[in-house]
């Protein structure tokens, strides 16, 4: 599929069928949904108004997954899906999905660039465009919209209801809403890509493929000098790479911080077990999110002594030592 790479597209097909997501149609999000599970007569797509909403549908059982924004290149994890996912360890990430983000500037049909005052979009999208705007559109006014289809759809109201003249969408949404394109590829980056994930309740993790991400949350000791290089070092020390860490508020006072994290390798290699045992020594809280195939599909290059043989023979060795030092039965 153009622009989409995909880490399990059987991840969700053999499951219920009820995904909820951004909304409304025609999101970025829907299409990286249509890569995990195109809507047919056995599957349902269900727009939530914002990503909180989506996982929370979840959490209530009024859909199986959601398929949510985690990530951009542009500017990093969205704060609103990873504090909700973590707030409790009953679900867990089954597959990633990226995205490549392209944008338009679109706008009700007869309107002209001089005649923008007000744009609606997604803050995601305001921000990747932001150079652009400065360049072509300097006074116009921002109106923060749920969804950058949120935003086209809304000018397909009256002109006194949608309060705005303009949008940045996809060119399939703008299609899709019978807009204007004033503008094509107006992003500043043209290769963002944006990760999405599917959410389901926790359980069953997908197999190991050798090319694996393993989401943590990771809790902070709070008035610790080095606690952050304390924590770090239990990855280094088992030979496990972060490809994502970014701090987050716990929330409840002033200086507390989880780091979300994500980890190369699966719940099922002993170099990730053994660096939850440390995590969890070290830490107040770990919680873990999921494992699942990473959508770039790269193997994980293990440096040495890091395999699960090197860990079992550890283990065999240190028990033969133990074992050989236990008092013989016979001494009294």
């Amino acid at each position: 599929m153009d622009g989409v790479t995909t880490s399990a597209h059987a991840a969700a097909t053999t499951s219920p069928t009820r995904f909820a997501f951004l909304g409304p149609r025609g999101t970025f999000c829907q299409q990286a949904l249509n890569a995990i599970a195109p809507e047919d007569s056995n599957t349902t797509h269900i727009p939530a108004i914002d990503a909180p909403r989506a996982i929370k549908m979840v959490r209530e059982g009024e859909a199986d997954f959601a398929v949510v924004p985690i990530e951009n290149s542009v500017e990093g994890g969205i704060n609103a899906t990873l504090d909700t996912l973590a707030q409790s360890a009953d679900l867990i990430i089954g597959a990633e999905v990226l995205q490549q983000i392209s944008f338009v500037l679109a706008v009700r049909p007869g309107t002209k660039l001089a005649g923008i005052k007000r744009l609606s979009t997604h803050n995601a999208a305001w921000t990747q465009c932001r150079n652009w705007l400065l360049t072509h559109l300097p006074d116009v006014v921002h109106l923060p919209a749920t969804s950058t289809a949120a935003g086209a759809k809304g000018l397909t109201l009256p002109y006194d209801d949608a309060a705005y003249d303009a949008t940045l969408v996809s060119p399939l949404a703008a299609q899709q809403y019978g807009l204007e394109v004033l503008s094509a590829d107006v992003a500043d980056n043209p290769d963002a890509v944006t990760r999405f994930v599917m959410i389901g309740a926790a359980g069953a993790v997908p197999p190991r493929t050798g090319s694996d991400k393993t989401t943590l949350m990771v809790q902070l000791p709070t008035d610790e000098a080095g606690a952050l290089l304390t924590l770090l070092e239990q990855f280094a020390a088992h030979g496990v790479n972060l490809t994502r860490i970014e701090s987050r508020p716990i929330g409840d006072s002033l200086g507390r911080y989880a780091f979300s994290i994500d980890a190369e390798g699966h719940i099922f290699d002993e170099r990730i077990q053994s660096t939850l045992v440390a995590l969890h020594r070290v830490s107040p809280k770990v919680t873990f999110l999921g494992s699942y195939p990473s959508a770039a599909g790269v193997k994980t290059k293990l440096l040495a002594g890091t395999a699960d043989s090197d860990f079992h023979a550890a283990r065999a060795w240190v028990k033969s030592l133990v074992s050989r030092s236990m008092p013989s039965a016979d001494v009294e």
